[in-house]
């Protein structure tokens, strides 16, 4: 019952209905912790789904204690080094990064990362992810040469594990582009837009 809940909390959110969406997120979450305990990976996870609503309405105080409480959960019952405890640590170092919190979200995202790589191996696209999440922290504090070998080699594994025309292709490509963009090398960026 709680995963259909979470499921059509996913579609009340596509639609826009947030009232909804809520109630059916929060209700499943409920289910799972009466029926697994307070402590169990799925309600880390129904604590994820809430939590991204909250993200997506921009309901940031919200949002912290759910990624915590996840983040939490899953190190205990998973271990520190399981790939939902990387995932769990990309979103709350995501939360940081949208509220330019990135003397939080860094270290954060480089425990993801190093998790990622180890459980998943370097070429997976999660692996992907963080390292242009990590470049996009050091592009936002104008760290350009920190930022540009992430952002390539997160766009090399895309390449490789994923069709040409795969959105994460060209959202790594548009990202090097704003790079180049943001230190005025036009002629570098203009071909990758």
């Amino acid at each position: 019952v709680a995963e259909s809940l979470n499921d059509l909390a996913e579609l009340y959110k596509l639609q826009g209905d947030y009232d909804d969406a809520l109630t059916c997120s929060k209700h499943a979450l409920a289910i799972r912790e009466t029926a697994l305990g307070a402590d169990h990976p799925e309600v880390a996870e129904s604590l994820n789904d809430l939590a991204e609503l909250y993200l997506t309405q921009g309901n940031y105080p919200e949002v912290l204690p759910l990624y915590k409480r996840a983040l939490e959960i899953r190190e205990v019952a998973l271990g520190e080094d399981h790939p939902d405890v990387g995932e769990s640590l990309n979103d709350l170092a995501g939360l940081y990064k949208i509220q330019c919190d990135y003397v939080k979200a860094l270290p954060l995202y480089k425990r993801a990362l190093l998790i990622r790589q180890e459980a998943l191996g370097s070429d997976h696209p999660s692996v992907a992810e963080t390292l242009n999440n990590i470049a996009d922290i050091y592009g936002h504090q104008n760290y350009f040469a920190k930022a540009l070998p992430l952002y390539k080699q997160a766009l090399k594994i895309c390449e490789k594990v994923l069709e040409p025309d795969h959105p994460d292709v060209a959202e790594n490509l548009n990202d090097i582009a704003k790079l180049y963009y943001k230190q005025g090398k036009y002629p570098d960026a203009l071909p990758l837009y």
